[in-house]
């Protein structure tokens, strides 16, 4: 990646980099462990960010 980044661009990042946190806990205790996790975490490594 480039190291001059357009504005959309880290204002995309920034986004995703925001959305990739896991939900909180007090969340997991309001709905009584039916929402356990965030179905959509990504992983630096495992997937890649796709139309960045």
């Amino acid at each position: 990646m480039a190291r001059n980044k357009h504005v959309a661009r880290k204002l995309r990042l920034i986004k995703r980099e925001k959305s990739n946190s896991p939900i909180p806990l007090w969340v997991v205790a309001k709905t009584l462990r039916k929402v356990r996790y965030r179905p959509r975490l990504r992983h630096w490594r495992r997937s890649k960010l796709k139309d960045v």
